[in-house]
């Protein structure tokens, strides 16, 4: 993808994360200052172009932390589905939380549908099975 289409993805979804937010809240005092859209946009790629990738999660037990290895996109497929959870929650409860849950969503959908793009053009990728930190 190289240094100038990752800034071109990165941007755009970026945007498309803000229209996400605007699009279901055109009414929010709350604004929306922040890159968490944009990172999402990221995440929703990542998963996408690197399928076989594992990641380290830490899992908080009360006051004992387990480190488990997982698939990439199991790891951020839980992390939408947590997110669209709140997203729709914060609607249905008709309450300000302060976090703009769309725009994560809408970010992570934007990167995932650039990364199909990014697949189907020479910019490719290099295949990541597994890294260990």
């Amino acid at each position: 993808m190289g240094h100038i289409g990752y800034a071109l993805m990165y941007l755009g979804t970026g945007i498309a994360a803000s229209l996400s937010h605007f699009v279901t809240d055109p009414a929010s005092p709350m604004p929306t200052i922040g890159a968490s859209g944009a990172i999402a946009g990221v995440m929703g790629a990542y998963a996408w172009l690197y399928p076989h990738a594992k990641v380290q999660a830490l899992i908080p037990l009360i006051i004992i932390f387990h480190v488990i290895v997982v698939p990439a996109p199991l790891f951020l497929g839980i992390w939408f589905a947590l997110q669209t959870y709140s997203g729709i929650s914060a609607v249905a409860g008709g309450a300000a939380s302060g976090v703009a849950w769309w725009a994560h969503i809408g970010g992570f959908a934007a990167g995932a549908l650039a990364a199909i793009v990014i697949g189907r053009t020479p910019l490719g990728h290099e295949a990541v099975t597994e890294r260990r930190f």
